[in-house]
């Protein structure tokens, strides 16, 4: 074991408690520490995201010392505790029997640090901290393994990923958000049993592939690595059929429609999985589409057939209702952009004041930054963006379908039809108010009434 001082910073705000929750075992004669992740960005100089403790009292004796404490894994040892506003979880150490359904344990046996640290997945996660003494305690070699900014599994690594199918894919994103490298004996490991990763529930893969797409530091790079140690096909065969499907250079001088995806993904900075996500799989409708005629590949439709192909990604990883269809929208309508210069005001407000527009633009952007690297468009609909701010870009519509049903028209499809017609009438500009509206509205109803009467006759 190797064990240093690192001075504590209490800078985040979730620290203190997990502080509290070591002293408080302590006291009551107990070992703890704080345990994985937390200690790895202390080491690192990063900010942690939450703070788990490993301690050698029992659950049952973690929920006496807190009474409002909540067991989540029990029979693995497991209890969340409320602490200054903030949840903590409490692990006991254990020792894991063996691995039959490649996710967990059939049984745990309770331990000591030395034997709790070997069965973990990843030497960086491997560490504990005393915030008491200001010490950490490394069993595996992961501090070194930090410096060396190195992602290596403990013991032998096939072993560790047929435990546990799903460490194949956060080996990635361990190694992608923290910009390591994969140790080479590992990553031949998670070529060796890549194909095991079909077993995990698509909610785990769908949570592990969207903290890659926005925390990772590139995440075309994280593509490119899935790819290359072979999960990328089993998960996402979709995305990785897009390689060496040709485009047409004039339009993508980058490469095929693979490279032309890693590129946006590595351009996008963003905290939202939609986006990221419709960046993903925006020409996923390319390689059934992909045709070579009149002297250049086409791919007619390929936003229409994409967005069904998206639909279908995001049902089978179980997406919500709403993300899917945010998503599935975004794929099916990134076309439109390159057409807004000819659109109609009322359209092109309508395209500004959707819910997703902000996602579509910097789409958009992506999409012409990695191949063309025409921005024409996307400053248009900039300064377009900019003429709306004195006004809402879709207010309150003036005629309803009672207006329209007042000036004589039948309920039926034809009231929706005359309100658009208003609505877009409203959003051209073309009348000062309400009333000039209604009048042209009734006017106009009126000559078609009067046409319709005159046909019949």
């Amino acid at each position: 074991m190797i064990t240093y001082s690192l001075p504590l910073s209490l800078t985040h705000p979730a620290a203190a408690g997990a502080v509290d929750v070591v002293r408080r075992l302590r006291a009551a004669g107990f070992t703890a520490y704080w345990a994985g992740g937390c200690v790895r960005d202390l080491i690192m100089g990063r900010i942690a995201k939450d703070f788990d403790v490993a301690t050698n009292a029992i659950p049952e004796t973690v929920m006496e010392l807190f009474l409002q404490a909540v067991p989540v894994g029990k029979s693995f040892g497991v209890v969340r505790v409320p602490l200054a506003g903030n949840w903590y979880e409490v692990a006991t150490f254990r020792k894991d029997a063996a691995y039959v359904d490649g996710r967990h344990p059939t049984s745990i046996t309770f331990s000591d640090p030395e034997t709790d640290a070997q069965r973990r997945d990843f030497t960086v996660n491997g560490l504990f901290y005393d915030p008491l003494s200001e010490d950490v305690l490394d069993y595996v070699d992961g501090s070194r393994d930090i410096e060396r900014r190195i992602i290596r599994a403990v013991g032998e690594p096939g072993q560790r990923f047929r435990e546990d199918h799903l460490r194949l894919l956060r080996a990635v994103r361990f190694a992608t958000t923290l910009d390591f490298v994969i140790d080479p004996a590992t990553a031949l490991a998670i070529r060796d049993n890549a194909p095991s990763i079909a077993t995990i529930s698509a909610e785990r893969i769908r949570e592990e592939l969207s903290r890659l797409l926005v925390e990772a530091k590139r995440a075309g790079e994280a593509l490119v690595t899935l790819r290359d140690l072979g999960l990328l096909k089993v998960i996402l065969p979709e995305v990785a059929a897009m390689q060496g499907v040709e485009q047409p250079p004039e339009f993508h001088p980058e490469g095929d429609v693979f490279r032309h995806t890693v590129i946006m993904l590595d351009e996008m900075q963003t905290d939202d999985p939609r986006l990221a996500w419709a960046v993903l799989l925006h020409d996923v409708g390319k390689p059934p589409t992909a045709e070579f005629k009149e002297g250049r590949w086409r791919f007619e439709c390929h936003a229409n057939v994409g967005a069904e192909g998206a639909r279908a990604i995001l049902e089978r990883l179980r997406f919500s209702s709403e993300d899917t269809e945010a998503i599935v929208f975004m794929v099916g309508n990134h076309m439109r952009f390159s057409d807004v210069k000819s659109m109609r005001r009322s359209t092109l407000r309508r395209l500004v004041g959707a819910p997703t527009f902000t996602a579509e633009l910097e789409l958009h952007r992506l999409d012409c930054t990695a191949s063309h690297g025409d921005l024409v468009n996307y400053h248009y609909l900039g300064e377009f963006q900019e003429q709306m701010e004195a006004e809402p870009v879709l207010p309150e519509p003036w005629i309803n379908g009672r207006d329209i049903i007042a000036l004589g028209l039948r309920q039926g499809p034809e009231v929706g039809v005359w309100r658009k017609k208003a609505y877009d009438a409203q959003l051209e500009g073309t009348f000062a108010d309400r009333e000039a509206l209604l009048a042209w509205l009734k006017a106009e109803m009126g000559g078609k009434q009067n046409t319709e009467q005159q046909n019949v006759e």
